[in-house]
């Protein structure tokens, strides 16, 4: 009888919903994870796995120099494409929730995810065409006299990396940029201009404080992805492109060491994580001294 009437229940009814998504997350999310973990602490000597834990793998990342300098240029890579992709999606974004017309806005939102339609390496191609040696951007610089020989800086650095990156992460900026400035009430912006600010200052005060959330979410959604990625370094990188992901799938497949594979992942992870917390703290810093600037606090 009692579980006749827990069955009926809202708490019952809330259990069944969130236990498919809960399910799915311990296996596709935290079951793997937790395997990496254990990799981490065991060794490899290409065929044979020696599942003894020892943090030998965490003391060869630590005094490998390698390690050390893939893991900053990936995270300066990182946060390069962060900074030039919510730079870029924040002006897009702004016009859409300001100067578009409400009935147009779903149409500007279904125009932005049209890069979504194609696939993710035929972009990464596209952009590798675009900037070859004898690609579409040079060729048009020569044919219009700009330049006297073909730019080689454009391809195989990490520039290319970055700007193909920012490319294929801007929607992910723009969406969350857009939801926050969707959200701030007009009328604050109305009476700002009322009380003799101008657009520059009503700017700066209400829109840019009241969107930070949203930036804040497009820096995080942006970075974590980028500093995972190995296609894109692989393919217009270079030598001097190749990231951390590149070395993790070098480990995994090529040199059979999932083990030093998997503790390299691990601590690219703590760092990518450090470095957003970071980002956070810095931006709720600033919004705070802006704030207690301003007599807000």
């Amino acid at each position: 009888m009692a579980f006749g009437r827990y069955k009926n229940s809202e708490a019952a009814r809330g259990l069944t919903l969130v236990s498919p998504p809960f399910f799915y997350a311990i296996t596709l999310l935290a079951a793997p994870l937790a395997a990496v973990i254990m990799f981490s602490f065991w060794t490899q000597d290409f065929l044979t796995l020696d599942r003894t834990p020892t943090l030998e793998n965490y003391r060869t990342i630590m005094t490998e120099p390698l390690y050390g300098t893939l893991l900053l240029r990936s995270l300066y890579i990182a946060s390069a494409v962060m900074a030039v992709t919510v730079a870029l999606a924040f002006p897009i974004a702004y016009f859409v929730s300001f100067h578009v017309p409400a009935h147009r806005k779903s149409l500007w939102l279904f125009l932005i995810t049209i890069p979504f339609w194609t696939s993710y390496l035929i972009r990464v191609f596209l952009w590798k065409v675009i900037l070859g040696y004898n690609g579409v951007l040079n060729s048009s610089l020569l044919g219009t006299g700009l330049i006297g020989e073909p730019l080689t800086f454009i391809l195989y650095n990490p520039n290319a990396v970055v700007l193909t990156l920012a490319h294929a992460f801007a929607p992910f900026a723009i969406l969350p940029i857009f939801v926050s400035l969707e959200k701030i009430d007009r009328s604050l912006l109305e009476a700002a201009r009322d009380l003799g600010e101008s657009r520059a200052q009503t700017f700066f005060s209400i829109t840019l404080p009241l969107a930070m959330p949203g930036i804040l979410a497009a820096m995080v959604i942006v970075l974590i992805p980028t500093i995972g990625d190995y296609v894109t370094p692989r393919l217009v990188g270079g030598p001097n492109g190749l990231m951390i992901a590149n070395l993790i799938q070098t480990l995994f497949l090529k040199l059979n060491n999932a083990p030093l594979g998997a503790a390299l992942a691990i601590v690219a992870m703590i760092s990518v994580a450090t470095w957003c917390i970071t980002f956070i703290v810095i931006a709720k810093i600033l919004m705070w001294l802006t704030n207690k600037a301003r007599g807000l606090t």
